[in-house]
């Protein structure tokens, strides 16, 4: 199998750095501070047109965990509704029921819509927050979801390479597994050699400074000394991970 190199971008300035890093696909979010939220639709239509490389959507309504009401469903299922229009690959969601486990009924209503437009249903980091991996990722096998990105339930996958070893033994050929978070030019090729999997998502991120962050008030959201800057794609950084991912370095 081939190696795949996914960087997640919060901006078409980001998508744009990606691509010409040599991404093979961009996963497309906004607020990568927040662990990256749905995008504008100008955003989709101008990544649409400016990248040749695939495109997977994120829709996610709000930070912070993934037990959403009725009107943030619906609102996730909206939004699908105008990204699937788009010449995209695939959507990244993500729902829970409240006690940590995967909302069947809800899932089975975003998988729905997406496939009525021809694209691939992505399940993100919302399965790191399961009770049950294993339960999990053969429910979201039957529901025919195409791709799991996950750390192995962990905060980086570096420290769920057990798991993630695992279910890409067990399920590997009956899903894909995406290996995401913490993951750099530094560590991609540890983790395939403990894992086996082909697939990896990096932010490859640094920060730019917004000098009108701070003045007569301040807008900033980072912690000091970064309090004035926001999150980008680094070009270099994103080099030497889709190198690394490769096998070149």
């Amino acid at each position: 199998m081939k190696k795949v190199a996914e960087i997640c971008c919060g901006s078409i300035v980001d998508a744009l750095i990606a691509q010409r890093a040599g991404a093979d696909r961009i996963e497309l979010n906004n607020a990568m501070y927040l662990m990256g939220l749905t995008p504008s639709l100008g955003t989709i239509k101008l990544a649409v047109e400016s990248c040749h490389v695939p495109l997977v959507v994120m829709v996610r309504p709000r930070p912070g965990g993934f037990n959403y009401n009725e009107h943030e469903l619906d609102t996730m299922l909206a939004d699908i509704e105008f990204m699937v229009e788009y010449d995209i690959e695939g959507v990244a969601f993500g729902c829970l029921d409240e006690d940590g486990n995967i909302d069947k009924e809800k899932n089975m209503k975003i998988i729905d819509v997406i496939h009525k437009g021809n694209k691939d249903a992505i399940f993100h980091r919302a399965f790191d927050a399961v009770k049950d991996p294993f339960r999990s990722i053969e429910l979201l096998i039957d529901l025919g979801v195409k791709r799991v990105l996950t750390a192995g339930l962990n905060s980086t996958a570096e420290r769920g390479v057990e798991l993630l070893a695992e279910l890409q033994h067990n399920y590997g050929d009956k899903i894909e597994i995406l290996a995401g978070g913490g993951v750099t030019a530094l560590n991609c090729n540890n983790i395939y050699h403990k894992t086996g999997i082909f697939q990896y998502h990096s932010s490859c991120k640094s920060r730019r400074l917004d000098p009108t962050t701070i003045g007569n008030i301040s807008f900033a959201f980072a912690e000091k000394p970064h309090e004035a800057e926001y999150n980008v794609v680094d070009y270099n950084k994103a080099v030497e991970f889709v190198n690394a991912v490769r096998g070149n370095i």
